[in-house]
Order: structure tokens, then C-alpha cells, then sequence
């Protein structure tokens, strides 16, 4: 039954070895892939957020219109 020192790696044991290894290279990846890194890099200004939620429908432009306005008065521009 167990060969090589009490160890079989035949059959079962050695899907599950291989699954468990498969599955971390897989979360490793994901957490550190290029994508990723770029993803959190790059923050969203307000500006384009507000555009976005304009966009989907999130507000109305009215509501953009003074959010844009709240904006323009905090950074100096007109």
C-alpha cells in the first residue's frame, strides 16, 4: 500500500498535490499580476468619477452641474 518511505504518490494523492498546486500559482498571480499593479497605481480623479456617475445614470446633471461647480470653486478654476 504506501511505497517510497510510507509515502504513495499514486492515484488521489497525487490530483490533490497537483490541484493545491495549480490553485496557489493561480491566487499568486492574481495578487501580484502587472494588471493588478497598474490597476491600484492609477486612482480615478474626482472629475472623472463624476463624469462616470453622470454617464451611468447615477445622478442628474443637475446634480453634476454643482458637484462640477464644488469643484471648480475648491481648486481655483472658473
Amino acid at each position: 500500500m504506501f511505497f517510497d518511505h510510507g509515502y504513495y504518490m499514486g492515484g488521489m494523492h497525487a490530483f490533490w498535490w497537483i490541484f493545491w498546486l495549480i490553485l496557489v500559482i493561480i491566487l499568486v498571480y492574481a495578487v501580484w499580476s502587472p494588471q493588478q499593479r497598474s490597476r491600484r497605481s492609477e486612482r480615478e480623479s474626482p472629475r472623472d468619477l463624476l463624469r462616470r456617475r453622470l454617464a451611468k445614470g447615477d445622478i442628474t446633471p443637475e446634480a453634476y452641474e454643482q458637484a462640477k461647480a464644488l469643484l471648480d470653486r475648491d481648486t481655483g478654476k472658473h
